[in-house]
């Protein structure tokens, strides 16, 4: 059994054709035909059913399938490790955000790269905590930026920075002319919050423990924009970090109004595995952001 007898495999279950695998592979259809028969007649099973049309995979053949893709993922890591033996920074570093993060960091921090490593570009997946530990987990991501708490076996967190969260309140809300609200008063108000299944979320109720959870009829949003458009609509308040005050996201029908001490915030870390082959990229990823032009503390 070859690596690239599995390539071949890989190919023709995903073009469900001989030929336009041969032409995706640039072989001769003789030789990919042959090399299948050789990987069958080595594994002693059938792995695709022949026929006029298009090819069908058994079920060995799927489960196969999918082992043969994560053997080809793992030998392609191979080559990254030994080029980033020879230079951490150079190459494409696969970069996982949570969305309430991603839209106030991302422009700033890959400007910032583009200065400090250009030929380090970001491939970026924006998703949800669970989602990016998964995949992080898996290999298809290399780092991922989340807020704590997050904890996962194998992974290892490098605290980045600190950012505290503030209230946005509608325009000519009575909230609007105070300096400072304790978190106490939030209850009172129609809060509103990210649906089940955002971080921020959880970190925001933890973070304001001194009040009571909101009942199962609290408007939700699935983005922090989406929460204040619905501010600036005068549905109700909410709660944001501090880098979604930035000028360029300020509106006029929104007013932000800080916490009164002990101010709630969450710490912002970089999770990596803990065997990840490029530790240059982390360090340098992690001075980028700390060196941001955001409201945010370096940890």
């Amino acid at each position: 059994m070859t690596l690239q007898e599995l390539r071949y495999a890989v190919a023709v279950a995903r073009e469900r054709h001989f030929g336009r695998a041969a032409t995706a592979c640039f072989v001769s259809q003789p030789s990919l035909s042959t090399a299948i028969r050789h990987l069958e007649d080595e594994l002693g099973v059938t792995l695709f059913e022949r026929t006029r049309g298009e090819i069908v995979v058994t079920e060995i053949g799927r489960q196969v399938i999918a082992q043969a893709e994560r053997v080809l993922d793992e030998a392609s890591r191979v080559k990254g490790v030994a080029a980033a033996g020879k230079d951490q920074l150079c190459g494409p570093l696969k970069l996982g955000v949570i969305h309430t993060i991603a839209p106030y960091l991302l422009p700033e921090l890959v400007a910032a790269l583009r200065e400090t490593a250009r030929d380090m570009p970001l491939d970026i997946e924006e998703n949800m905590t669970d989602n990016l530990d998964r995949m992080l987990r898996e290999g298809s991501i290399d780092v991922a930026i989340l807020a704590l708490p997050f904890e996962a076996p194998g992974i290892e967190t490098l605290p980045v920075y600190d950012e505290d969260f503030a209230i946005a309140v509608p325009a000519k809300h009575p909230w609007a002319k105070r300096r400072q609200v304790p978190a106490a008063e939030l209850m009172a108000q129609n809060l509103l919050l990210l649906s089940v299944g955002h971080c921020l979320r959880d970190q925001i109720l933890e973070a304001c423990s001194r009040f009571a959870r909101p009942g199962d009829s609290a408007k939700q949003g699935n983005s922090l924009e989406t929460l204040r458009s619905m501010v600036a609509s005068n549905l109700g308040i909410t709660v944001l970090p501090a880098t979604a005050f930035t000028p360029k996201y300020a509106s006029p029908l929104v007013k932000r109004v800080a916490f009164a001490a002990p101010v709630p915030s969450r710490r912002i870390v970089l999770a990596t595995r803990q065997d990840f082959y490029r530790p240059r990229a982390i360090a340098l990823l992690a001075a980028a952001l700390r060196s941001l032009d955001l409201p945010i503390r370096p940890a």
